[in-house]
């Protein structure tokens, strides 16, 4: 593993290897002992997007593992391929660093990042793509679950990033998911397709959010209103407004049912604060995994 930028590239034993690593340097960390393993080593970390999780999380686990991390804005570089193409940008920081993290709106950055970097490039976003994020949900519903196999997520939401991410890792790990959106909204067909390849009828689409919570071991929710998409608040809101995940959705769904949203969230739109705060909720361990997940990454990339 060279690069990691989307969950369908990498092998299932890979995935695995990695939530293993998660889990046994999550250990250590906890018990107060380190692995300096990145001493000396620098991870520039390209944003087009703001972030706190995102950020934070790469930066902490860069200097836990004993590494530098370089924090680069869009105005530092003039934009990712506007001052000067990406394939530059990738030859020039491969001579300064050890790796390179990007979070961008479009997936393409971070393909040509990876095309033309001679050390690894981690997607830490875009708007097709969020494969950190995914990796460290399972990695907590791994945790509260006891296991991976067989569990259903319900995704109640847009069709997004998260939602093609968690549908990629689905197929790669034995796990199901039904993804509840408005008509319009959907994940698409493709990406439904690519999962159910690895492994036959993993992911499926459905317009109704109580028949998809049916069984439910995950709730899973996110932003009804995607950084970029904000002139179309006003439509998506109305749109997803059935979308709700509420006291009254929890009725149809099993009595302990955990709920997941990889945050921010919008109390009082997408979740409920009731919701949000019931003793369901794993947001918060999911939150903390981030860091876990992605320190494991950082160590198998570049070391």
């Amino acid at each position: 593993m060279k690069d990691f930028l989307c969950i369908n590239d990498c092998a299932a034993e890979q995935l695995k290897e990695l939530l293993q690593e998660s889990s046994e340097l999550k250990k250590l960390y906890k018990s107060g002992e380190r692995d300096l393993c990145l001493s000396g080593k620098s991870l520039a970390m390209l944003f087009e997007k703001p972030s706190l999780r995102t950020r934070i999380s790469f930066h902490v686990a860069m200097a836990e593992l004993g590494g530098n991390a370089i924090y680069v804005k869009p105005e530092d570089i003039g934009g990712i391929g506007k001052r000067e193409p990406i394939k530059d940008m990738a030859r020039v920081l491969s001579r300064y660093v050890d790796g390179i993290m990007a979070r961008t709106f479009e997936h393409y950055s971070v393909t040509e990042l990876a095309e033309f970097a001679t050390v690894p490039v981690i997607n830490a976003l875009t708007d097709w793509s969020h494969p950190c994020q995914a990796m460290a949900d399972v990695l907590t519903i791994q945790e509260h679950c006891g296991k991976i196999e067989g569990v259903k997520i319900a995704y109640i939401g847009d069709g997004n990033n998260v939602a093609r991410s968690l549908a990629f890792a689905c197929g790669k790990l034995d796990m199901k998911m039904v993804v509840a959106s408005p008509t319009g909204y959907d994940l698409d067909a493709e990406s439904i397709q690519a999962a159910n390849r690895t492994s036959a009828n993993c992911v499926s689409q459905t317009n109704d959010p109580r028949e998809a919570v049916a069984n439910a071991d995950i709730i899973y929710t996110d932003t009804w209103v995607s950084m970029g998409q904000e002139d179309e608040k006003q439509e998506r809101r109305a749109s997803f407004e059935d979308f709700q995940v509420n006291a009254e959705l929890l009725k149809s769904a099993p009595a302990n049912v955990k709920i997941m949203h990889c945050l921010p969230a919008h109390r009082g739109y997408e979740i409920t604060d009731e919701v949000a705060e019931s003793d369901n909720s794993i947001m918060f361990d999911q939150a903390e995994n981030r860091l876990h997940f992605q320190r494991a990454l950082l160590k198998k990339l570049m070391t």
